[in-house]
């Protein structure tokens, strides 16, 4: 009872990018640009697909699902930082904080788990292209997206139950702009290994496992398109996948970048980079990526706009 009144008075300081009160404004604005464009651009995805019958394929069901989870990553962390910034008052209680960490790494996960469904849909298309339909059907499509989120949940509250158990000392503040996982569970001050095993055993697994389908799936295509025999069939087999692979690239080197710059510096800033990266940028660019280089999508667009 103790424990549950002292984590209710619980509030940490979220110390954000700088503390130059001449630059706060560019930071607003950028956050704040960024944020329209990422919200804009992936409901106008999000649109194009749901309301064009020829975009009803298993691609771009995958794809709406993986700008519905942009969308909400983005929403998980920028409105709260700008907030901080208008307002100039950056703490944020206990529970808030958990339940920004809960939804952040919930679709941080739900994101992760697309693109590997994503992957594995461009494998059977370009691999086994007269079986596609059979094996892609829509009843398979649903069950992957529902796995997906089922298992983005129950991470989510795995990792949120096992901060719960630590207790918090004095020193609370959070060298991020949001309540990061691990920068969170540095600052108890009781036993912290149960918490750091679960962590390390949960990214190779839910993180190595997807990362590993993946380039299974993209050896695989490799080896097929390299066994068509004309340049233009090569190029049209390269070209349905190539938006996913710029998307893929994009999302797992920003995040190998956060665990680069933690393991190599000290300093929060550079941490704080390298999430904004996959935490903002990767989901502003997804639908420039896949609208610029994908022609239903552009169609399906230009007709709404």
């Amino acid at each position: 009872m103790d424990q549950e009144n002292s984590t209710q008075r619980l509030e940490f300081l979220l110390l954000g990018f700088s503390d130059d009160p001449d630059l706060q404004p560019f930071i607003f604005w950028l956050f704040l640009t960024m944020y329209l464009v990422t919200v804009t651009g992936n409901l106008l995805i999000i649109l194009a697909i749901t309301s064009d019958p020829l975009l009803h394929v298993p691609m771009y069901f995958f794809l709406s699902n993986l700008s519905f989870s942009d969308v909400c990553l983005t929403t998980t962390t920028i409105p709260k930082l700008l907030s901080n910034i208008q307002t100039q008052r950056r703490h944020i209680s206990f529970h808030t904080c958990i339940t920004q960490m809960h939804f952040f790494i919930l679709f941080a996960g739900l994101e992760n788990f697309l693109l590997t469904v994503m992957a594995y849909d461009r494998f059977v298309a370009i691999c086994h292209p007269l079986h596609y339909t059979v094996i892609v059907s829509p009843r398979l499509c649903v069950l992957m997206v529902l796995g997906s989120w089922m298992v983005s949940v129950l991470h989510s509250l795995l990792q949120c139950l096992m901060v719960l158990r630590l207790s918090f000392c004095s020193d609370l503040e959070i060298p991020h702009f949001f309540c990061e996982l691990n920068q969170v569970v540095r600052l108890a001050c009781s036993d912290t290994l149960p918490n750091d095993l679960v962590m390390y055993f949960t990214s190779v697994l839910l993180g190595g496992g997807p990362l590993a389908g993946i380039l299974y799936s993209y050896a695989k295509i490799v080896s097929s398109i390299r066994a068509i025999s004309s340049t233009q069939g090569k190029y049209k087999a390269f070209s349905t996948c190539a938006s996913h692979l710029s998307v893929v690239s994009l999302f797992y080197s920003t995040i190998l970048g956060v665990y680069l710059s933690a393991a190599t510096t000290h300093s929060s800033h550079p941490n704080g980079a390298a999430s904004v990266m996959y935490g903002v940028v990767t989901p502003m660019l997804n639908p420039f990526i896949y609208s610029l280089r994908n022609t239903d999508i552009k169609r399906a667009l230009k007709r709404h706009l």
